[in-house]
């Protein structure tokens, strides 16, 4: 309570500073200037940047060409500002002021990809949004609960995909879109086609994608030696056999492919309304968890198998936008989506013949309404209401490899789960006069879960779990521009997370020796949340962004010793493990500073510095301490000199971390000897490391753009924090992009 009472204190404290330094204007209300007039889409409306208290960091088509990512997570790499770990080469878990997975949201045109088994382990979901078919990317940082509920707690990872365009003649509109790719650290092969054909009131758009990569290869500078990959398991004469690697800076069993394609339909009769229906697809291959397959239990591999089996994700959509206002809205959007998604895990110890299916489906329905009002010429108000409806189906087996008998077994989550939620927000904007901009909203949130428990395999205290609970959040934010080329913002959030079927109904091994059961007690978490940030910018010589942030976590969801039935150990698997469970027993605090500067020597030449320092706390009730929060990453900034003139542009950078020493490594990091380094003592820590990595874009022509560059040129062998997965040595990067 009383840190509640600080952060409290410390917010009046901004609020009336910020109060104090106000000036009498003139009595225009229009705000423009000096600082960019960017349009940001938070508020689910396009809105301008320098009137949003919020840091929000924006990635445009330009910025994934030039860097040309593999995947959605290595676009958001691009930033600067989003932290990724990968425990396989599949992968991509993005970190967000200090928190990751279930705390964080990723959203789609508009609607939230998360779902009731999103965990609070790393998330490999954000793979499957196509890179090649982004328009344009935000990430909003802090709390956004107001707007998009529950998880929303570290920031909003908002992706927006290509937009069918109209004629703007009588004549039929056709463009054709093609691309190719080649990367050689993983021997990526990627093909991309998309087009678009329309009239003046009818427009379709399709695109697909197809990536097929290979074994990664690792640096062969710097690093340790354990990081090789010495061995692999290979099943020979009906016999699980330890092969020696030949070649230990390639990591076998890394490769797999994946499918993404995306249709959407456009139709505006009139000029005032507006429909759209759209079919996102996207599927993986069988992708194999690299960190457990090189666990190791004593001198043996832990795991002969573990592979996530084909993730598939599919989206039905439906936009209706009214454009034609009335007294209670100047627009409205409908949109109503249904997403299809499937995951599986599939795991065989070594040496056992059976190897382990669990498959688990997700249902999810939604309906959000959305509305902004102008109600005079210096106020406007946003508000709507969501509706969100999850049913999770999971189903598990034991299939012998030798005989092909197959046996139930039991399952990751309660089979024929549902978690429903029903939110209403409103947020108001108000132009005070030229200098300052008020910006506050709330939001009422209403979220009931069920869950039915089978004791076939398991004998449970409880044959059901049932949750009903209410959340209300808000936010105040204010904006302060002294002039034209200045802008200074404070903002208090306040977020929340309602547990979900993951943290209540889950059953599974954590690590080696641990394993996690269900807690039909859990309640939600609620975050508290302050930003102090300020921009200045001459377009022509000099931008810079500095903003400090201070987040508290209560009621935080942990995971914690417990017992089973009186017992703290039970036989999982066949394993004697400890028994755990998520708990609401800690604290937990964020604070850091997002930094950026950009200078430009001539208009051609510029150069971009970014800088994150996070650091993060949580209460251990079993040792009465502060220990170092898990997704809070290392120190970790790049430097970039850019130039750009004619067709052709170019970029030399340079992404560096710090270390986290044994000292700070959180107690879960800890459990994951074979992932990290040593230190000189003998101790587990994550080693500092660098890059220096070139860029470059030609257009050959009006309709072919040429890219290619080098990654990791020194060749550096490191591992990311938290990661499993060894980063790519030095990469050679080719792609041809044309248009008909």
């Amino acid at each position: 309570m009383q840190m509640k009472k600080n952060f409290c204190i410390v917010l009046t404290a901004m609020l009336f500073s910020s109060l104090l330094k106000a000036q009498e204007t003139p009595k225009k209300d229009t705000v423009s200037g000096g600082l960019e007039d960017v349009e940001v889409s938070i508020n689910r409306w396009e809105q301008r940047q320098n009137e949003i208290p919020n840091t929000i960091a924006r990635i445009d088509i330009r910025d994934a060409r030039m860097q040309n990512p593999q995947t959605a997570a290595d676009l958001l790499n691009i930033t600067g500002q989003v932290f990724i770990q990968k425990s396989q080469m599949g992968g991509g878990s993005p970190m967000i002021r200090g928190f990751s997975t279930n705390r964080i949201m990723i959203v789609v045109d508009g609607v939230r990809m998360n779902n009731a088994i999103f965990r609070s382990g790393n998330l490999q979901n954000v793979i499957s949004v196509d890179p090649l078919t982004i328009q344009n990317a935000e990430v909003i940082f802090g709390p956004g609960s107001i707007i998009y509920g529950s998880d929303a707690i570290g920031g909003v990872m908002d992706f927006h995909t290509l937009d069918p365009v109209f004629s703007k003649s009588k004549k039929p509109l056709v463009k054709l879109n093609s691309f190719t790719r080649y990367s050689t650290a993983n021997q990526e092969k990627t093909a991309h086609l998309d087009f678009n054909i329309a009239s003046n009131k009818v427009s379709f758009l399709a695109s697909v994608t197809h990536s097929k990569f290979g074994d990664l290869r690792m640096g062969k500078n710097g690093g340790e030696e354990r990081y090789l990959r010495t061995f692999y398991v290979e099943r020979i004469n009906n016999n699980d056999s330890v092969i020696k690697n030949e070649d230990p800076y390639l990591q076998k069993q890394t490769g797999y492919n994946q499918w993404n394609a995306l249709a959407k339909f456009r139709y505006r009769p009139t000029g005032f309304i507006d429909l759209q229906y759209a079919y996102h697809y996207s599927a993986t291959g069988n992708i194999p968890r690299y960190d457990r397959l090189i666990e190791t239990t004593g001198t043996r591999p832990s795991f002969s198998e573990w592979y996530y089996g084909p993730q598939i994700w599919k989206m039905h959509q439906l936009k209706a936008e009214f454009l034609k206002g009335n007294k209670f809205y100047n627009t409205a959007r409908l949109i109503v989506s249904f997403q299809d998604y499937e995951e599986s895990r599939n795991d065989r110890r070594f040496r056992n013949a059976r190897i382990r299916n669990q498959i688990e489906t997700v249902n999810i329905g939604t309906i959000n309404l959305d509305f902004n009002k102008s109600l005079n010429e210096k106020q406007e108000l946003f508000y709507g209401a969501e509706y969100i409806f999850n049913k999770v189906g999971s189903i598990a087996s034991r299939r012998n490899i030798n005989t092909g008998l197959i046996e139930p077994t039991t399952t990751r989550y309660p089979n024929n789960s549902r978690w429903n939620s029903t939110g209403i927000y409103s947020n108001y904007k108000y132009r005070i006069n030229q200098k300052f901009t008020l910006a506050t909203g709330a939001r009422f949130n209403y979220v009931s879960l069920f869950a039915p428990f089978d004791n076939t395999f398991f004998r449970f205290p409880f044959t059901e779990a049932s949750l009903k609970q209410s959340s209300v959040t808000g936010s105040l934010g204010l904006v302060f521009r002294p002039g034209q080329m200045w802008q200074v913002n404070t903002n208090f959030s306040t977020g929340f997370r309602v547990p979900n079927i993951d943290d209540i109904g889950k059953v599974f091994d954590s690590e080696a020796g641990n394993v996690i059961v269900p807690n039909p007690a859990l309640k939600a978490e609620y975050a508290y949340n302050v930003d102090v940030g300020f921009a200045y910018t001459n377009q022509e010589k000099l931008k810079v962004d500095f903003t400090l942030f201070y987040t508290i976590l209560d009621n935080a969801i942990v995971r914690r010793p417990f017992t089973f039935n009186g017992e703290d150990s039970i036989f999982y698997e066949g394993i004697l493990s400890r028994v755990q469970s998520l708990q609401n027993v800690a604290q937990a605090s964020v604070w850091g500073i997002q930094a950026g500067i950009e200078y430009f020597f001539t208009k051609e030449f510029s150069c971009l510095l970014r800088a994150n320092y996070i650091d993060g706390k949580e209460t251990d009730d079993r040792e009465n301490r502060n220990v170092r929060l898990r997704h809070a990453p290392p120190f970790y900034g790049s430097t970039a000199f850019k130039f750009s003139k004619n067709q052709f542009a170019a970029e030399l950078s340079a992404n560096y971390n710090g270390e986290i020493s044994a000292a700070d490594l959180a107690p879960s990091e800890q459990a994951k000897p074979f992932i990290y380094a040593h230190d000189v003592t003998g101790r587990l820590y994550s080693p500092q490391w660098y890059t220096i990595n070139y860029k470059s874009t030609y257009m050959a022509t009006k309709k072919i753009q040429l890219a290619a560059g080098i990654e990791n040129i020194t060749n550096q062998r490191y591992r990311s924090y938290s990661s499993g997965i060894v980063a790519p040595g030095i990469n050679f990067i080719f792609s041809i992009r044309a248009a008909l």
